[in-house]
């Protein structure tokens, strides 16, 4: 009984200390701390610190930092202005085309960076402008460029894939390959509701005058979004091909996807010192926010293991007879519930080491179920009240545009992740095909 009360007394100053403003890694920290020395005594410090040290002695972890690194000289080399470019002229002349030119220069960039912030800010910067000059709908500009950035946490190399792998103990190449068929069909599905929408509305997204399009002839429009996208495939090449031929692991092709985005930024004539210093700065802020998280969610995940959490958990859901895919259902909407309060790095690292046990107990294929959790987090950006991805937008678009507009523009996108986590979860070969063809 008196586990039971300190693991209630738990979720209770979670939620208080998250209600208050406090720092989600330090309110796990201090709950985990609080609760381990009333349950344990002085001993359990001992358990933090084998938890923590078990982090720092992950090697597949020190890819966070370097697809991080990658990420920023990504950003600083401006490769994606230029497939922009030739890109909103190319599918300009079709009513909604220069939303979809943002959705596939997204799909493009979120193979080559795992971060959201930086993916919206380069396609707010490039896209806002045109989109609302050429006239379009505030709602749609401000849903697709923030639909679109978040593609970067599920098409791999993604930063939440290889924190899931960590939490699992999943192959993060395994990961890799059952998120590609997901990202690309989610990235389809927004481009048919973009040429839908501005189908049945034309006043939606206008397309290009005959004037407009004519200061680029087709051939050189083609001609240089291919260009353009050379750059970006030898780097998704490099990377994702070393990766899941077996040559290199994930860390070690982070280092290489690194090394080649440098070169990128020498070759675009972006690279200077300050830039160098700002994306390793930008670097060793993002890793350190995700690793202090991780230490603080260790420290209350273990006290909750520790003082039979997962047993309670497990005994409360079999009373409640929800079956096997009521279960699957419970988690996937506590998880969707949480986006709308919490990041998904917290979600991950709270909710994971209680759904653990229960994916094995009712037999669930772990890969399955990590990939459509995948899949539906990226609402955890994009829901209000405190979805980034909406604060990111902000930060970027005109006056003009308020948050009313960002917050309508992004529930058709919301709803399309919901409709393709439902299409994976009723055809589970979406995500299983291709790990089953390969050797990793």
């Amino acid at each position: 009984m008196i586990e039971v009360i300190i693991l209630i007394c738990m979720f209770v100053g979670l939620i208080i200390g998250l209600a208050t403003g406090h720092q989600l890694a330090f309110v796990l920290g201090g709950v985990g701390v609080i609760a381990g020395v009333i349950g344990w005594g002085p001993n359990v410090f001992n358990v933090f610190t084998n938890t923590t040290y078990g982090h720092m002695t992950n090697y597949s972890l020190v890819a966070i930092p370097l697809f991080t690194l990658m990420a920023n000289f990504l950003s600083a080399s401006k490769v994606a202005d230029g497939l922009f470019e030739y890109m909103r002229y190319l599918f300009g002349p079709v009513r909604g085309g220069v939303a979809l030119s943002v959705i596939l220069v997204s799909t493009v960039f979120a193979a080559t960076t795992g971060i959201v912030g930086a993916s919206i800010v380069t396609m707010g910067v490039l896209g806002v402008p045109v989109l609302m000059k050429y006239g379009y709908r505030k709602e749609l500009t401000a849903g697709v460029i923030a639909s679109g950035g978040t593609l970067g946490i599920l098409i791999p190399p993604s930063i939440m894939l290889i924190v899931l792998g960590a939490q699992t103990q999943l192959s993060v190449g395994q990961l890799f390959l059952s998120s590609i068929v997901p990202g690309l069909i989610l990235a389809a599905a927004y481009c048919i509701y973009i040429l839908i929408v501005c189908w049945k509305n034309p006043d939606w997204g206008p397309a290009l005058s005959k004037e407009e399009a004519a200061a680029m002839p087709i051939k050189k429009r083609i001609i240089g979004s291919l260009i353009n996208l050379v750059p970006p495939l030898i780097l998704i090449v490099a990377v994702l091909g070393s990766i899941f031929t077996g040559t290199a692991t994930p860390t070690e092709s982070a280092g290489v996807g690194a090394f080649l985005a440098l070169l990128m930024t020498i070759a675009y004539r972006k690279f200077s010192w300050k830039m160098l210093s700002d994306s390793v700065y930008n670097t060793a802020k993002i890793t350190a926010m995700a690793l202090i998280i991780m230490v603080g969610a260790s420290a209350f995940t273990s006290m909750f293991l520790a003082l039979n959490g997962d047993t309670l958990v497990q005994n409360i859901v079999q009373s409640l007879g929800l079956g096997k895919w009521g279960v699957l259902i419970a988690m996937l909407l506590i998880t969707f519930i949480l986006g709308m309060f919490i990041d998904w790095i917290g979600i991950v690292l709270i909710v994971l080491p209680i759904f653990i046990p229960l994916i094995e107990l009712y037999d669930f294929n772990m890969l399955w179920v990590v990939t459509v959790m995948a899949v539906l987090l990226q609402t955890s950006f994009l829901t209000p009240p405190f979805g980034f991805a909406l604060f990111y937008l902000k930060g970027i678009v005109p006056e003009e545009m308020k948050m009313a507009h960002i917050y309508r523009g992004i529930v058709p996108f919301v709803i399309i992740m919901l409709i393709v986590t439902t299409i994976i979860i009723l055809f589970p070969d979406i995500v299983l095909w291709l790990p089953s063809k390969s050797g990793i």
